[in-house]
């Protein structure tokens, strides 16, 4: 159950409750992880714009790494992408193409005063449009 689970990263700290779920269920299930961070592509000349995202990926690349560091020291097997474009395109793309079983991401707390806030964002895209199931973990703010 759940071998292939997919974390989409954005870098930040928000993502360390996704990644520690992802490794306990990971670990119980004997499953392995990707992480994946989707560089946003701008509506320029890919060409144009190469040095600017040669630099995004090199710092994905190295961040990846540090969020990385606790997972494997718990022993969990955990892969790195980066891909290029949409974010939650890319990301619904990639766990079709890569036979995900399971994405596991933040999202922010509902406000229950404005509970239609937010039906815009990543979380809520890829919840609605993935073609496996998604475990959608709050933040603590």
């Amino acid at each position: 159950m759940f071998q292939n689970i997919l974390v989409p990263v954005d870098l930040t700290d928000k993502n360390l409750r996704a990644i520690e779920t992802a490794r306990d269920l990971a670990l119980e299930t004997g499953g392995r992880l990707t992480f994946l961070h989707v560089i946003e592509t701008l509506d320029l000349p890919f060409d144009e714009l190469a040095s600017f995202y040669e630099r995004l990926e090199k710092e994905a690349v190295s961040r990846m790494a540090e969020l990385a560091e606790p997972v494997v020291a718990a022993d969990v097997e955990v892969g790195q992408r980066i891909e290029y474009g949409k974010r939650a395109e890319q990301i619904v793309k990639f766990a079709e193409r890569e036979a995900v079983e399971l994405i596991i991401l933040n999202s922010h707390r509902v406000k229950l005063e404005d509970p239609g806030s937010g039906w815009a964002t990543l979380s809520y895209k890829i919840a609605i449009l993935a073609q496996c199931p998604v475990l959608l973990v709050k933040g603590l703010s």
